[in-house]
């Protein structure tokens, strides 16, 4: 038996894909096109389609434990209830679910309401799963990078709210953790939410400084007009998502992205180190450009 992975190709389920294999998982990489990404010697790949049930029904017939990441399209509920029903027809008991975090809180945010509405099938169904509720990924900095570098301004409309940023590896490795956990215990185990905080609170202007140190050179804040974000991302992207992103900025302002007392300190004991600091990764990804 084996543990599923989709998203397997993504920023977070590649490393999930990785991190499992270095710790000798039998694992089965769900993707959509074959040969699109050279996996760890020993993964099996599986082609299919979160959208196509045959190819997902085939998929979890031979493994034991999922882990369900569902990208952010209009028919991620769609794809999620699926697979989460697929997955119970098929007898598996053992599930990590990446949410979001305050997803019951951005109601007006398609894809937050839409992990919300996931999260209530697995709780009201009791299916034996962990939640992941990350804030935001410090990965997602590398869509701007290039307008921070090239303009001196960090154009992500956080405000002053406070957001607790953690970085895609730490989510990662919390996942392969729990993956882990959950495939070798001898039965299925009670279902448990884990917040996925970074170390401290960003605003926008904390930010723009942390760039500014790493550059040798002033960043500014962009500001938080949220209308004028959403015709940039509009700009390079389909106007759905820009909007979908406007939406949970206007949230963010508005609520932050705060984790409950003591989030960070439960998630750095479980993964025995210290958490990645929004300092590092900005050094990381200036070094790297």
């Amino acid at each position: 038996m084996s543990i599923l992975v989709t998203g397997a190709t993504g920023t977070i389920g590649s490393l999930v894909v990785q991190g499992l294999a270095a710790a000798g998982a039998s694992v089965s990489a769900f993707v959509r096109t074959s040969g699109k990404q050279a996996f760890p010697a020993g993964v099996k790949e599986v082609v299919g389609d979160l959208t196509d049930v045959p190819s997902l029904r085939a998929a979890l017939s031979s493994v034991r434990t999922l882990f369900l990441l569902n990208a952010v399209t209009p028919d991620e509920v769609t794809q999620a209830l699926v697979a989460l029903n697929l997955a119970r027809e098929a007898g598996i008991e053992r599930i990590v679910y990446l949410s979001v975090i305050h997803a019951d809180k951005f109601t007006d945010v398609p894809h937050f309401t839409g992990k919300h509405t996931v999260e209530r099938m697995i709780e009201s169904l009791e299916i034996p799963a962990t939640i992941l509720r990350p804030a935001y990924f410090m990965q997602n900095e590398r869509m701007v990078q290039q307008v921070i570098q090239g303009h001196g301004v960090y154009p992500m409309p956080i405000g002053s709210t406070g957001v607790a940023m953690i970085d895609a590896r730490d989510i990662a490795d919390t996942a392969i953790a729990e993956l882990l956990r959950r495939d070798r215990a001898p039965a299925p185990l009670p279902r448990v939410t884990l917040e996925l905080v970074g170390p401290e609170l960003l605003t926008g202007a904390s930010v723009a400084k942390a760039w500014s140190a790493a550059l040798g050179r002033e960043v500014a804040y962009g500001g938080d007009d949220v209308a004028a974000f959403e015709g940039q991302m509009a700009a390079l992207g389909p106007s759905w998502l820009a909007y979908d992103m406007r939406l949970m900025m206007a949230g963010i302002q508005k609520f932050g992205m705060h984790g409950e007392e003591g989030a960070a300190d439960r998630l750095q004991a479980m993964l025995g180190r210290p958490l990645r600091s929004y300092a590092d990764f900005v050094k990381e990804a200036v070094a790297a450009s």
